[in-house]
């Protein structure tokens, strides 16, 4: 038996951040270990809300996929296996992971028990998955999800998408029901939501963090004319069009 102590709930250092189905993100308040050194840097850090955040999972009976090397302490009885079926699911796998950027295996941990990511000073965002249909992520993005939600390498539009518009030709797709914790450049309340109804939607820059996989994303000029573009400073632009919804940070 094991009793965890002065911890989520019960440490005042520590501070809730989301819930959602199995998934807890936490965040630690104040670095109470640092040296005397970076005692200005980190007091800081602390005030601008740079802290260093963690997602607690509470198995029970069930199962999630797990980025490589996320984990960083686990209890009960929960067993780790590497989610490979057979060669040819290994094989597709690697493939998805060279088209996409993401790791070749996510391990899945399945049981009764609590699991506990490594820190990180990233945002972290628990979504449901099964409300965008499919959620495309911004490369490099997951940390973990439900076992029952399936991903998939989802292609840009078009070349333009790849080359000008900083997404990379592939990404990654979460779908199915369940929930999915990514990282995020900035807080849930930063965040605008956009909800396209038949329409489209233009972003100077990468600020996309996820879209839905129903949207069609391609790169066009800012004008309808190169000399309309060049005018306006913008040069090119991202464009979403379509039914969905996309989370954009503003401040990326």
């Amino acid at each position: 038996m094991i009793t965890l102590r002065n911890f989520v709930g019960q440490n005042k250092n520590i501070n809730i951040v989301e819930e959602k189905g199995i998934f807890t993100v936490f965040e630690h308040k104040k670095d109470l270990g640092i040296s005397p050194n970076a005692a200005q840097t980190t007091y800081f850090m602390q005030e601008m809300g740079v802290r260093q955040r963690q997602v607690l999972v509470r198995l029970e009976n069930n199962a999630i996929r797990l980025n490589p090397g996320a984990m960083q302490m686990m209890s009960g009885s929960i067993k780790q296996t590497s989610g490979i079926q057979s060669a040819g699911d290994l094989l597709g796998k690697a493939i998805k992971s060279k088209m996409t950027g993401d790791s070749v295996v996510k391990p899945v941990y399945a049981g009764t028990g609590i699991l506990i990511t490594e820190p990180t000073f990233n945002h972290l965002l628990i979504e449901d998955v099964g409300s965008w249909g499919g959620m495309v992520c911004d490369d490099g993005m997951f940390i973990c999800c439900d076992d029952e939600i399936k991903d998939k390498a989802v292609m840009r539009s078009n070349f333009s998408s790849a080359i000008a518009g900083g997404e990379g030709l592939f990404n990654l797709c979460l779908e199915g029901q369940g929930f999915a914790v990514i990282k995020s450049p900035c807080p849930r309340e930063e965040l605008y939501e956009v909800i396209l109804e038949n329409d489209c939607f233009k972003i100077d820059g990468n600020h996309a963090i996820c879209w839905s996989d129903d949207l069609q994303f391609t790169v066009e000029r800012a004008g309808s004319s190169i000399m309309g573009s060049a005018a306006s400073g913008e040069g090119l632009v991202n464009v979403y069009r379509g039914t969905g919804k996309i989370l954009v940070a503003p401040l990326r």
